[in-house]
Formats: structure tokens, C-alpha cells, sequence
């Protein structure tokens, strides 16, 4: 079932509209470095994923195709026909099955720390499991150290702290819902069909979805950009802002 998902519009009403998606266990405020450049050109849509944020959590497992059946609802309730899309995990994963599955609705997409077939079924099973039956806050630190490597986590407690309550304050079912999503995704048959330009980015110290995941993407996408950013974990875009900014904007705007 479509969760009717919350999100924020900001940016010219007749700009070319670019969509972002967050990762697991963060809100659209994810975003907040690169959406004050990019609304300057672009009409910006921040949203929520489904169980995080201000947006409703489904009852039992999600699939990637639910993902993207929220992201359709929403562009439809926006009047949107065509947007860019930028996605981050699994962000990046329905963007990737958005523009396989619904490629006249994507202009250009761009995926970052990401992958089409994560592996680790069991592993995601047992994440989703252990956030209905201790919550969110006994992965929190585990899920963020993930997320920076230590020199840049060492030298910004504060955003390390702020997301890490993201994570803790993210709805347990929704968090495991998705965790499902995650654990069963396999898109590796599907970039070949992907028309849209692509820009991959990838973060080289990822210990969550390693730089490997963004090199099979790349290659399974005629044409498609990689970018390796160093250093850099799984949050590329908060711990690399600029340089994830720039490389969107001149990605979005049709240059490489």
C-alpha cells in the first residue's frame, strides 16, 4: 500500500525539479547542504522515506517497488511528470528501480553510496528484527559509525550527535520495513535498461556499502559517471558537501 509520504518543495515554482531521497535512518534534512545551491536553479523536493521522519510507517515489510510507488504518488500529487533524482542508499536503490521501472518519469539521476544487490539477506533480517524488539536506539551507534570516517566524526561531534538521534528517533516498524527492502533488493538485470544520464558517487572509506557496489552500478549503466570521493564513509554528501553539491550540480545542469 502507497504511504502518502511528507515532504518539503523549495527552490523557483518554474525550475526543473529535482527530487532528493534519503538514506536509511535519516529524514530529508539530510539534504541541508546541498539544497540552498541547488534551489537556486532547481525546484527542490525533499521527502521523508516511509517509517522515517514525519512520514507514516506501513504495516510489515517493505519492497523497493513500494518505495518507488511513494515517490510516483508524490510527484503525481505534485504535478510533477519529470524530475531529476538523487538518491543516497536506499535513496539510491529506488531511484535506481524508479528510473529501470518508470524511465519516462526520471530526467537525469545521479545514486550515491549505494548499491543494486547489498547481499546480506540474513544480516537484514536481523537488523529489522532487533529494531521491533529493542528499537532503533540499540543500533544508533553501530548504524553511525558507519556513516563518517573517524577523523571527520572526531572533528564534528556534533553533527555525528544530531544524526545519531535521527537514528534513534526514526519509527522501530518503519526502520525494520525498510531493513526488509534493503535485505531483498537485487537490480543487477535492470541497469541495462536504465536510459536516464548517471552519475554514481562513491565514498572510499564506505564500510557499509563499499566503493565495489558503485563500480557494478557504473558498469551496468551504459555511459554512466563515477565519482570516488576521498576521504569519505557512507554520509558522502554531509561529510564531502562541496564536493557532492558541485558534482550534482554540474550532473544536473548536463555537464560532466
Amino acid at each position: 500500500m502507497t504511504v502518502d509520504v511528507h515532504a518539503v518543495v523549495e527552490g523557483p515554482e518554474d525550475a526543473p525539479v529535482v527530487l532528493l531521497s534519503n538514506s536509511l535512518g535519516t529524514t530529508l534534512e539530510m539534504w541541508d547542504p546541498q539544497v540552498p545551491a541547488l534551489a537556486e536553479r532547481f525546484r527542490v523536493v525533499r521527502y521523508d522515506t516511509r517509517g522515517h521522519g514525519r512520514s507514516p510507517s506501513p504495516e510489515g515489510d517493505s519492497t523497493v517497488d513500494d518505495l518507488v510507488d511513494d515517490v510516483v504518488a508524490l510527484l503525481d500529487r505534485l504535478h510533477v511528470a519529470r524530475a531529476h533524482v538523487v538518491g543516497l542508499s536506499i535513496g539510491g536503490m529506488t531511484g535506481l528501480r524508479l528510473a529501470a521501472r518508470e524511465p519516462e518519469r526520471v530526467g537525469r539521476l545521479a545514486v550515491l553510496c549505494t548499491s543494486a544487490h547489498p547481499g546480506n539477506p540474513d544480516a537484514w533480517t536481523e537488523r529489522a528484527a532487533t529494531a521491533r524488539s529493542q528499537g532503533t536506539a540499540s543500533l544508533a551507534d553501530a548504524v553511525v559509525g558507519r556513516w563518517f570516517t573517524p577523523g571527520w566524526a572526531a572533528e564534528h561531534p556534533d553533527v555525528v550527535a544530531r544524526m545519531r538521534q535521527g537514528i534513534v528517533e526514526c519509527d522501530d516498524e518503519g526502520y525494520a520495513s525498510c531493513c526488509a527492502a534493503v535485505g531483498a533488493l537485487d537490480l543487477r538485470d535492470q541497469l541495462g535498461s536504465i536510459t536516464a544520464p548517471t552519475l554514481v558517487v562513491s565514498g572510499a572509506d564506505d564500510p557499509a556499502l563499499p566503493p565495489e557496489h558503485q563500480e557494478a552500478i557504473a558498469a551496468g549503466i551504459t555511459g554512466a559517471a563515477l565519482l570516488t570521493l576521498s576521504p569519505a564513509a557512507h554520509i558522502a554528501s554531509v561529510e564531502q558537501a562541496e564536493h557532492v553539491t558541485a558534482a550534482l550540480l554540474a550532473h544536473l545542469g548536463g555537464t560532466r
